[in-house]
């Protein structure tokens, strides 16, 4: 039988595909809240690329969340997982040994907790989704009415990310462990400070506030840069794991797919030191913000809207989808887009659009638009709505960003492709959602109840009577001729 991969079995390895550091002697200095695949295929990546030219004792203790699938897949392996990069033309494998310990929070809090705590760690680092911090999109601050927020705050339990990361930082402080960076890796705009402000929350209500003196505490010795991070990476197949295992000669439970581009630009402003990431390629700057708006507005604006049009259509696939849905999200970037963004000195904004289009059609990857269209109410206040806030103070009708929201409004009321195939609307909203739809169909009742829910729809984009008139006639269209109908009629 194949042996699993693992600590024993790297020797047996090709030297091309062996990690670039030695796993057996690397200390853990970071803990990584959301050990998913997108973390091993990105943030890990950097991690060790960095040790291998900078040194340093930066090995990861990887925290899994919700599920403890992740410590099932990597804990026999000894951290040790498989990156297949892939395109067209073919793929490439390398082993990465950057993560040393794997912790359940549900099942270990206290030693998630300990870590969080130790000396030497130095980093949090997080890439829990949008829907893992528990932020009011209207307010920008803790949703205090969350059922896990509000357990955590009764109890002093760690069921949520930020919770874990107070109740860290309280024992971090009892015990001396000295300052420490929060780096938050989802796409939330300026995310640094937006962890900052929910920490501050939390912790401002935690033990009934802060007679304690830990919100002053973390003011003080807690540093929340912003960053930008930017791989394509899609779920793992039982095929993919299969023909890993072949060529690697190891199985390997933990593999992850994505492809050659990568990108990560991080606000340099670290209490207590980092790796040195800029050697691994990773871009460090006073100022993350513009290119943080432009990967959410351009990247992942582009991704959702074409996430619920092929949803409705029926493309599974991202690249298989693009051959129906290129000409709108040409026109979202260069016509919705483009005008809202500052784009930094230097950069090629006509070349980063291409760039963008020729990695959405990259066959190789297989990345499911099912995957894109998850979570929808938490995605589309970041990758949507901030384009047409900007483009209807400025007097624009944002005609392809607009179409975006509305197809998100069909693809949730409907739950039916334009051929009558069942979709899977996976939101933590969706209970709500349905509710305020009550079984609504005619476009005009549907955008009426789904603009009304402020946990998505601020009251000055909800109460613009042009750009209601806008969605209506798009959701409509959707409805009367069909995703690739309107999409091609709108294109030219």
């Amino acid at each position: 039988m194949t042996p699993r991969l693992s600590l024993a079995t790297l020797e047996h390895l090709p030297a091309a595909v062996a990690p670039r550091v030695d796993p057996g002697d690397l200390p853990v200095g970071i803990v990584h809240l959301g050990i998913g695949a997108f973390h091993r295929a990105h943030q890990a990546v950097y991690t060790e690329d960095a040790i291998a030219a900078g040194g340093g004792g930066w090995g990861i203790c990887g925290v899994t969340q919700r599920s403890g699938a992740v410590v099932e897949q990597l804990a026999p392996q000894d951290g040790l997982y498989t990156l297949a990069q892939r395109d067209g033309a073919g793929e490439r494998l390398r082993v990465i040994g950057a993560v040393r310990e794997l912790l359940w929070a549900q099942a270990e809090a206290e030693d998630v907790l300990d870590r969080i705590a130790a000396p030497q760690t130095r980093i949090v680092t997080l890439t829990v989704t949008e829907k893992g911090y528990h932020r009011d999109p209207a307010t920008h601050r803790l949703r205090l009415d969350s059922p896990e927020i509000a357990a955590d705050l009764a109890d002093g339990g760690a069921r949520t990310a930020v919770g874990q990361i107070v109740a860290g930082l309280a024992r971090r402080r009892n015990t001396g462990g000295g300052p420490l960076t929060v780096l938050c890796c989802d796409n939330l705009p300026d995310n640094g400070h937006v962890v900052r402000a929910l920490v501050s929350d939390f912790a401002g209500r935690r033990n009934g506030g802060n007679a304690n003196g830990l919100g002053d505490w973390i003011e003080s010795h807690v540093r929340f840069p912003s960053t930008m991070v930017d791989r394509i990476t899609p779920a793992t197949t039982d095929d993919d794991r299969a023909r890993i295992a072949a060529e690697l000669g190891a199985r390997d439970h933990g593999a992850v797919v994505t492809e050659p581009f990568t990108q990560w630009v991080i606000e340099d402003d670290f209490a207590a030191g980092r790796p040195a990431w800029e050697r691994a390629g990773a871009i460090m700057t006073g100022n993350v913000g513009p290119y943080e708006r432009m990967k959410l507005r351009m990247l992942n604006g582009a991704h959702s809207t074409l996430a619920y049009l092929a949803q409705l259509a029926g493309d599974e696939l991202v690249s298989d989808a693009m051959v129906g849905f290129e000409g709108v999200l040409r026109s979202l970037m260069s016509t919705d887009v483009a005008p809202t963004l500052h784009v930094p000195d230097g950069f090629d904004l006509a070349a980063y659009e291409a760039e963008l289009l020729e990695r959405f059609a990259n066959p190789a990857l297989r990345h499911r638009t099912q995957q894109i269209a998850m979570d929808g109410s938490q995605k589309l206040p970041m990758r949507l709505l901030g384009t047409i806030h900007d483009r209807r103070r400025a007097g624009a009708e944002p005609v392809f960003a607009s179409l975006g929201v509305a197809a998100w409004m069909r693809f949730v009321s409907a739950r039916r492709s334009d051929g009558g195939r069942e979709l899977s609307v996976d939101d933590p909203l969706a209970d709500e959602i349905a509710r305020q739809l009550a079984g609504r169909e005619d476009a005009r009742d549907v955008v009426e109840a789904l603009l009304s829910m402020s946990q998505i729809f601020d009251p000055e984009l909800a109460a613009d009577t042009a750009w209601r008139a806008l969605l209506t006639d798009l959701l409509d269209a959707l409805v009367r001729d069909g995703a690739r109908s309107t999409a091609r009629r709108l294109a030219h």
